[in-house]
């Protein structure tokens, strides 16, 4: 049976996302092979494929000696270089697991990176967006533009509200700290700024959270709300004059912060 996803903390913040039936596993962004193979072997599981979502080295640092002594397949954005990379995808396409049974579907996402890409389990309702939708927050953009970025937030805001996220970064303290910084009288934001706080200080993942969660209090699935471009109006001394402008403020006041 098809268990829930489970995160292998990497790094200081990184999350490798691992899918498992009780006896094979597939691995979302493998940064660090090292706590992947022990948790294989802890867990007495085979490592079946890799689903990468983009180029960064905290992603794909693993891929090459995860896949030393193995024959498994590599999926990952069509429109970047991954190593071992031998299923290279495009938004629309479908991918299909026989071990462990899952099929997903491939999300275009760039911003963060030109050629990111999202996994939708759409039978279990499991987003796995790497760097691209945070829990309240998103990714900078190191390679897009806001244009595109906002795009790609507005494709997965459209996923249905109980869609889990589970995103590559234990980064939802600082990003809702920022969110509440923008919008201090939001009550659903100080409410799930709060649970955080306290999540984290008992040392506990904040993830997944869900698309709808996300659309309530995630300032950059609201770019386009009047109190929101209020705030930037207030921040910065002008007025976005549409959503984009409004999620390209709402990002540079995030990268100074």
């Amino acid at each position: 049976m098809l268990q829930a996803p489970t995160a292998i903390p990497a790094f200081s913040d990184n999350y490798i996302w691992a899918v498992h039936d009780g006896s094979h596993c597939v691995v979302v962004d493998p940064g660090d092979p090292a706590p992947v193979e022990a948790w294989l072997t802890e867990q007495g599981l085979t490592l079946s494929a890799l689903l990468i979502t983009h180029h960064h080295p905290d992603h794909v640092g693993g891929v090459a000696a995860l896949c030393r002594d193995r024959d498994i397949p590599v999926y990952g954005p069509a429109r970047e270089t991954i190593p071992e990379m031998d299923q290279p995808l495009r938004d629309g396409d479908r991918v299909r697991l026989a071990e462990p049974d899952l099929e997903l579907e491939v999300i275009d996402v760039p911003g963060h990176t030109l050629g990111h890409i999202a996994f939708l389990a759409p039978l279990q309702g499991w987003l796995f967006c790497g760097d691209t939708l945070f829990a309240g927050g998103c990714g900078r953009l190191f390679e897009g533009t806001p244009e595109q970025m906002h795009h790609s937030l507005n494709r997965l805001s459209a996923l249905p509200e109980q869609t889990l996220v589970f995103c590559a970064h234990e980064y939802t303290l600082a990003n809702l700290t920022f969110a509440a910084a923008v919008s201090p009288d939001d009550r659903a934001v100080g409410d799930r700024l709060a649970r955080v706080r306290e999540l984290r200080d008992e040392q506990r993942i904040t993830l997944p959270s869900t698309i709808g969660e996300e659309r309530r209090t995630n300032p950059f699935l609201r770019a386009a709300e009047p109190q929101l471009r209020d705030a930037c109006q207030q921040h910065f001394g002008n007025r976005p004059d549409n959503p984009v402008e409004g999620f390209a403020a709402l990002r540079r006041w995030k990268d100074s912060a």
